[in-house]
């Protein structure tokens, strides 16, 4: 349990959770807005030549490869952020989010232009990947390392915060335009919310560009240079105590598939097999947004009070048991009880998990491989978890002839490795002289001649 600290944030501490929580703003609206897409409008505009199943399973498709440059983008950004510093990431990480988001929006349609605009779709998806696989390790890191101590849990969660706010910038925009008449949400509509990110990185360059390297940070490199006369290798250094390494992948996992499950496929459910308008879904991804940007802060102010593994694993089981009811209330096609069945199935228990695991990451490695280890473990876990996750909640549910109890499953199973994996990890306690987690490896210079 932590000691929690009771003075106000400093300027430099203020600047940093703001230009944090902007980042992961981007990335969640980005990557919202995409699975939002991918469900009700790519099918249409991208793959109107193939069966509705097909189209729909090569919408999600592309909607996974995204994901798997994430990893990449991780370890390239990570190690840029441990070397040269976390404010260089930030600055390039959104700038490349928001033009590759940017561009999907300007795509003409495959009636136009053919195959041509499904591979266009892939490579700006393939981009969004790369300079995402950056944000969240930068972001985490820079925040968790200016917090104050007894307090990180609190602020870190302002990051999720951040994504609450995305879920109702892209939730809201799609479903305001949803509801324009006649085909043009299709033909144009649901562009504008894709050019309009090139706006949100602007802002969030603005907002960056006076961002500060963390004390500690700085501290570090220098007793490294002073001691062995170059950097370390972060990469090395992430797996020279491999444990952790590996168990912050299958940490993230459950709140990986959470958003994907409950909004992303939720959404597909409910419009391919309820019939039922996509606007819908959109609305409620905007009311779980709002809620999502208060939820978060409490659930992180109540890991700074019990712990973050405590609050973690609640999040796992309570998610889990979450699923079946949120698809019971999707499937009676009722618009309270849909919105009901998104807020159980996301918000309360979600929410818990996204609220935690950036700060619980960050306190499960020392400053010169922590954003490394933080985009490692968070987006291999994205990859393997959140980028497959409706696609393979579509092949579950086509195999059980409509039924979604394969969900349910694959959910709880998903749930009960975040359990064990989280019991496991080693997690620096937010105190007072905590220290390192592992002792600063340091081979001494060997002078010339000697």
């Amino acid at each position: 349990m932590a000691t929690v600290a009771t003075r106000s944030l400093t300027p430099k501490q203020r600047r940093t959770v703001a230009g944090g929580a902007i980042g992961t703003l981007i990335e969640y609206y980005d990557y919202y807005l995409y699975g939002l897409a991918s469900a009700a409008v790519f099918p249409a505009v991208f793959f109107s030549t193939e069966d509705p199943v097909i189209a729909q399973l090569s919408s999600f498709a592309t909607f996974a490869v995204g994901f798997f440059l994430r990893p990449v983008g991780g370890i390239v950004w990570g190690m840029i952020g441990d070397r040269v510093g976390r404010r260089v990431v930030l600055i390039s990480t959104v700038v490349g989010m928001g033009l590759a988001t940017t561009g999907i929006g300007l795509i003409p349609p495959d009636a136009m232009i053919g195959i041509a605009a499904p591979l266009l779709l892939l490579f700006f998806r393939l981009c969004q990947g790369f300079f995402v696989g950056g944000e969240m390790g930068g972001a985490a890191t820079m925040v968790v390392e200016a917090a104050p101590i007894g307090k990180k849990g609190l602020y870190g969660a302002f990051l999720i915060s951040g994504a609450g706010i995305a879920n109702v910038v892209s939730g809201g925009l799609m479903a305001s335009l949803g509801l324009t008449p006649g085909t043009w949400f299709i033909e144009w509509g649901w562009r504008i919310p894709f050019v309009f990110s090139i706006v949100l990185a602007i802002a969030a360059v603005i907002l960056r560009r006076h961002l500060e390297e963390s004390e500690e940070f700085t501290e570090t490199q220098t007793l490294l240079i002073a001691a062995t006369g170059k950097k370390h290798n972060p990469l090395v250094e992430a797996f020279r105590h491999p444990k952790n390494t590996i168990l912050g992948i299958l940490i993230g996992l459950p709140q990986s598939i959470a958003g994907y499950i409950v909004l992303t496929y939720g959404l597909s459910f409910m419009v391919s097999n309820k019939s039922l308008p996509a606007w819908m879904g959109f609305a409620g991804t905007m009311i779980v947004g709002l809620l999502q940007i208060v939820v978060a802060p409490l659930w992180g102010h109540i890991s700074d009070r019990i712990g973050r593994r405590t609050v973690y694993i609640i999040g796992c089981l309570g998610f889990a048991a979450m699923v079946y009811p949120a698809f019971a209330l999707f499937s009676t096609g009722n618009m309270w009880l849909i919105w009901l069945g998104q807020i159980l199935g996301f918000v309360v228990f979600g929410v818990a998990m996204q609220a935690t695991l950036a700060t619980m990451l960050a306190e499960m490695f020392d400053p010169e491989a922590r954003t490394t280890g933080v985009n490692i473990g968070y987006q291999i876990s994205n990859t393997l978890g959140g980028g497959l996750a409706p696609f393979i909640c579509v092949a579950l549910v086509a195999a059980a002839g409509g039924a979604f109890w394969p969900v349910v499953v694959y959910a709880a199973v998903i749930a009960i490795v975040g359990v064990i994996a989280t019991m496991m990890a080693s997690v620096r306690p937010d105190v007072e002289g905590a220290g390192r987690l592992h002792a600063l490896a340091v081979t001494p210079r060997v002078p010339v001649g000697s």
